[in-house]
């Protein structure tokens, strides 16, 4: 079985499930995701906020591939490219951090090191930018609907942060706000990497994988 991690690009966004491929609940502010989702093209949308956030800050995100089939990614961007970030009631995100937007390990590959591979991609890509430490706002009521945003799982299980080994630094009943500095991802033990494997799995839809293009480049990192 092979497994590569690549940069998220404008060519490998295709690969997202397709749920996430069209999902703006991070890319853009409440009243504009709702406004695109209504009327608009979210796909578009979120095409359009990778190409900006590639063009002015770098990669911002990694896909994992098993054997050519993309099987889960991460998402991260510095604060002020995520309009959702400030909407938050534990906003904002500390000015030394990256924000954690988004994981998810698709269900038929959960439990095989891919969330692991993933947030450890991540992290050395962070480390080697001078990122020091990440931040992300984590769901306390994971899978009961959010009252303002009408959707359920937009924001990542606080207790998945916690469990790999953030802390919270300001919290909420529903969105406490957590850290962590990106050295300790670098170094997690099997106790960790099996927890972050149950919750992104939990996370995850079914049946929304594609083949990947065979032109798709691997991360040389």
């Amino acid at each position: 079985m092979s497994r590569r991690v690549v940069n998220l690009t404008l060519d490998t966004l295709e690969d997202l499930p397709r749920n996430c491929r069209g999902c703006v609940y991070w890319e853009l502010d409440p009243v504009s995701a709702e406004r695109a989702c209504a009327n608009g093209d979210p796909g578009l949308e979120k095409e359009a906020w990778v190409s900006q956030t590639l063009l002015e800050w770098g990669s911002c995100g990694k896909i994992v591939y098993v054997d050519g089939m993309p099987a889960g990614f991460v998402m991260y961007a510095p604060p002020a490219n995520v309009p959702r970030s400030h909407a938050f009631p534990t906003s904002p995100v500390s000015p030394d951090a990256v924000l954690f937007m988004a994981a998810n390990v698709v269900a038929p590959f959960a439990g095989g090191g891919l969330g692991r591979m993933l947030v450890q991609a991540m992290a050395r890509d962070l480390v080697k930018r001078g990122i020091k430490a990440i931040e992300a706002f984590g769901d306390a009521k994971f899978g009961e609907l959010d009252a303002e945003s009408g959707q359920v799982g937009c924001v990542t299980p606080a207790d998945f942060f916690t469990a790999v080994g953030f802390k919270t630094v300001r919290p909420h009943p529903r969105f406490p706000r957590l850290r962590m500095e990106l050295r300790t991802a670098l170094s997690w033990k099997s106790d960790v990497e099996y927890a972050l494997e149950k919750l992104l799995g939990s996370m995850s839809p079914e049946g929304l994988l594609r083949p990947v293009r065979p032109a798709t480049r691997s991360l040389s990192s």
